[in-house]
């Protein structure tokens, strides 16, 4: 495992910071972070929320009774050993740019995810802040990346969905690149404390699409990540004169519950249409020593309700001879694997702690 043994002995109470700790990644940060036997809860500072209890947000940490959140500052989180920062892709970046190098930083915004100013440009329409080390350990050759990283962009819940569920079948050439389909639900905290539009009378029975037609964007880091694995591991996305990149269509849709994302994943078979087995192979294959992914036994498919509350990643495959396509469904806590859990994860490698320190692959039930 990265990062050396004098540093874990000499770690036990990390002390971390948590910049937009008033939403609901930041709550779920502070929760992982304090039931995490090295990591010690430093700076916990939210912009509009500054000086209030921090329990008004999140009323089920009552360990955290008598903490106010701090206004953020580069001084106040330069105390810290790790800074988490989750806040939107505006501030996350001016902020990041203002703390010191030595300081070990996450970010879970989009921040530093792209490494094209074009795509970047295209979906988000500011200023490109440049690529951090991307944090998904379960890619190839990702873990020491990360671990040898001072500066770790997390990735978006959606895109991890697909990531993991394609990522292995591209590798093997087992689906064609060019012709990918992703349709995804999440729950609404996936939009955030503050979006005033999801009131219980709108979304409660009701499935509604969204950001349709490829505006997503979370389209690009999707297809950055599968064009980087498509070839085997280490391969950087394809040049101009090589084979065409992924392309991904991919529809998200919000679905009335608070918690999770179901990720439904197709591909065009390659070659003589490999069948159910070998992409479920391909699967376990990639997968077989990952603590927190999970190939579900043949038959049973992925439900949101047994990822909750964990950062586990749940798969399974079937190739659908009749249409000629590759089907993977996903499903995770997009407040876990989806933010917080995998942000912890990238966390514990960068500070040479047991990958797995703080974290269960367990979900909560019923």
């Amino acid at each position: 495992m990265p990062g050396s043994k004098a540093f874990r002995e000499d770690c036990v109470g990390v002390r971390v910071a948590v910049a937009g700790a008033s939403g609901y990644a930041g709550g779920e940060l502070l929760r992982l972070i304090s039931g995490h036997p090295d990591l010690e809860i430093g700076p916990v500072t939210a912009g509009a929320s500054a000086g209030t209890p921090v329990t008004d947000a999140h009323p089920h940490l009552p360990a955290l009774a008598g903490r106010a959140f701090d206004q953020a500052g580069p001084g106040l989180l330069a105390a810290a050993d790790l800074v988490f920062l989750a806040l939107p892709h505006e501030e996350s970046a001016a902020l990041a740019a203002s703390l010191p190098g030595h300081i070990a930083v996450v970010d879970l915004s989009a921040s530093f995810r792209l490494a094209d100013p074009g795509a970047w440009a295209a979906y988000y329409r500011t200023g490109h802040a440049g690529r951090w080390t991307y944090g998904l350990p379960e890619l190839p050759g990702a873990r020491a990346r990360i671990g040898a990283a001072r500066r770790v962009a997390s990735p978006g819940c959606y895109a991890t969905a697909a990531i993991v569920a394609l990522a292995p079948l591209l590798a093997a050439g087992l689906i064609e690149p060019q012709d990918i389909v992703i349709v995804a639900a999440s729950g609404t905290s996936g939009a955030g404390r503050s979006a005033s539009a999801l009131s219980a009378t709108e979304v409660m029975g009701a499935v509604s699409a969204y950001q349709v037609g490829g505006s997503h964007r979370h389209t690009p880091e999707i297809e950055q990540a599968l064009a980087e694995v498509a070839g085997g591991p280490g391969r950087q996305p394809a040049a101009p004169a090589g084979p065409a990149p992924p392309a991904v269509s991919f529809t998200p849709m919000l679905a009335p519950m608070p918690r999770g994302i179901l990720a439904t994943c197709t591909g065009r078979l390659a070659g003589a249409g490999p069948g159910t087995p070998t992409l479920r192979a391909a699967l376990a294959g990639a997968y077989t020593d990952e603590p927190f992914i999970h190939v579900l036994p043949e038959g049973r498919w992925p439900t949101t309700a047994a990822t909750v509350g964990s950062n586990a990643v749940h798969l399974q495959a079937a190739a659908d001879t009749h249409a000629g396509r590759a089907v993977v469904v996903a499903a995770l806590d997009n407040l876990g694997k989806g933010a917080a859990g995998q942000a912890v994860q990238a966390a514990n490698l960068m500070l040479g702690l047991p990958e797995t320190a703080g974290l269960t692959s367990h979900g909560v039930a019923p």
